[in-house]
């Protein structure tokens, strides 16, 4: 399975751009990623997944890990523009909230 990770500052926010699939066999890359972001100075971090199409459990606890994170480190994590399918999994397993994705932008 591919994936790319982007990241990039503006201010207080980083941006940490998923494409493609996050799973067992690459998870560790997104923990890497969201580690150092939250590592950063930025205050908040948004984890833009509207090219990720795919996420499997591996993926999900690392999002829930660095949510965790965030909180423990006093900084904001949040998942925008998750596509259709994934949107639909963060629904049912009902972390979409915790995630983020719900709040206003």
């Amino acid at each position: 399975m591919s994936l790319a990770i982007k990241t990039h500052t503006e201010g207080a926010q980083a941006h940490v751009i998923v494409e493609g699939e996050v799973d067992v066999s690459c998870a560790a890359q997104l923990r890497e990623q969201l580690t150092a972001a939250l590592s950063s100075e930025a205050t908040e971090v948004v984890v833009d997944v509207s090219a990720m199409s795919y996420i499997d459990s591996t993926g999900i606890g690392v999002l829930m890990g660095a949510v965790h994170h965030a909180q423990t480190s006093h900084k904001t994590l949040r998942v925008a523009h998750p596509q259709k399918n994934v949107a639909r999994v963060f629904a049912m397993l009902g972390i979409s909230d915790e995630l983020g994705i719900n709040e206003a932008r």
